[in-house]
């Protein structure tokens, strides 16, 4: 069926969902909007790793906050107007990073990429609910979470090209403009992402509820446990896999690194396949099943059983596996959020939820890397096998407690 053919209702929830993937995977782009430049940051300003990588701490720190606080402003002033100003903040820090003159420079251009980035998943799944029909929920969060891996995949093609051809500071000026034109599009198609007719800000909504109420609900705490499990368990993969690989495996560099790309392919296929598979509504059950088909095939990584070949097969059969839970991840929010507060609070929910993702992802380097440093390698994916079996837990719970 052509878009020309297509009912009305599900032509504006194409093009809603459409807008929010192509602005979510500028905010994933922005994830790494520094991490390609290191080696010319490194050698221009003169740093050391160490020094360097508190540019990431900062960017998830300020997230990690930002992100709980972003949804009070979603739920106040409207997901669009605040996504406009977290894409604002990417376009700002980009041109900060053009001019930089030294670290106190690099951090600020970590803070403000960490504060754009803040406002998105609230606002982001603000938009998908309140816009997207109900059958079509589990695609859109799909297609929410595909474009984020396409946004990483991106960054740093087109970040060290421009880099190496042009230098560093031109590759700042493309990421503005990458900002820029999302942007553009979101003015452009403004109608696909504004607040649905009726709506009222929360100081005038019928469905108001008291600013704090959502810190009360035993599902909203159980989710963000998840969120923390579930990213713990992915910045391990996403920091230590390629050590972990070459020394257990005696895999080369890059055939290391071609394990990472599999286990990220294979999640975005996995996220594909969970649009559909979301559909059904026994949603902890899917995610159960998916996480602790991951675990066990973590555990049989650690296990250095297999010859070397099985590796990348193997990373992809992890990374489709957790990726099928995600759409399903999303909707278990979604009803956490509505069981007690109706639409009246999915900006402070889905910001609080999220927020653990962020906290994840800054503790995974510090938990692991102490583990990495004792070369406890298989330990590393026995750890990330622990943490998506008490995923698993955290989200059956949700299912019980909503």
């Amino acid at each position: 069926m052509t878009a020309a053919v297509l009912p009305p209702a599900a032509r504006r929830d194409i093009e809603t969902i459409s807008v929010i993937g192509f602005v979510h995977g500028v905010s994933h782009f922005f994830h790494l909007l520094l991490p390609p430049l290191f080696p010319w940051l490194m050698a221009d300003f003169g740093l050391s790793f160490t020094g360097i990588g508190v540019t990431m701490t900062v960017f998830f720190v300020v997230s990690g906050i930002g992100q709980a606080l972003a949804g009070f402003l979603v739920d106040r002033f409207g997901a669009a107007r605040v996504l406009a100003g977290g894409i604002g903040c990417f376009a700002l820090a980009a041109l900060t990073l053009h001019f930089a003159t030294g670290y106190p420079m690099l951090i600020l251009v970590a803070a403000l990429a960490g504060l754009g980035n803040s406002v998105f998943h609230p606002a982001d799944f603000t938009v998908l609910n309140r816009h997207v029909a109900h059958e079509r929920l589990g695609h859109a969060f799909s297609v929410h979470g595909l474009s984020g891996n396409l946004g990483w995949a991106a960054a740093p093609l087109f970040l060290t090209a421009l880099a190496t051809t042009a230098g560093w500071r031109t590759a700042a000026l493309g990421a503005a403009l990458v900002a820029l034109l999302a942007l553009a599009l979101l003015i452009w198609r403004r109608q696909a992402v504004a607040d649905p007719a009726g709506w009222q800000p929360e100081k005038t909504s019928k469905e108001a509820v008291p600013a704090f109420a959502f810190l009360g609900s035993r599902a909203v705490w159980l989710c963000f446990l998840f969120f923390l499990l579930i990213t713990s368990a992915f910045g391990a993969i996403q920091n230590f896999s390629a050590p972990i690989l070459q020394a257990l495996y005696g895999l080369t560099i890059t055939s290391a690194a071609a394990a990472l790309s599999t286990y990220l392919l294979g999640g975005a296929a996995g996220i594909v396949l969970g649009g559909f598979l979301a559909q059904k509504e026994d949603h902890e059950r899917l995610i159960g099943g998916a996480l602790g088909l991951g675990a066990l095939l973590a555990l049989l990584l650690a296990a250095n059983v297999l010859p070397a070949w099985c590796v990348l097969p193997l990373m992809a059969a992890i990374g489709f596996s957790t990726g099928i839970a995600g759409p399903s991840r999303d909707l278990l929010v979604r009803r956490a959020a509505t069981a007690r507060f109706g639409q009246a609070a999915f900006g402070r929910v889905y910001g609080f939820v999220y927020s653990g993702l962020d906290l994840g992802l800054a503790l995974a380097p510090l938990f692991f890397g102490a583990l990495m440093d004792g070369r406890r390698f298989a330990d590393v994916l026995v750890g990330i096998a622990i943490l998506q079996g008490l995923a698993i837990f955290a989200a059956l719970r949700v299912g019980k407690a909503v």
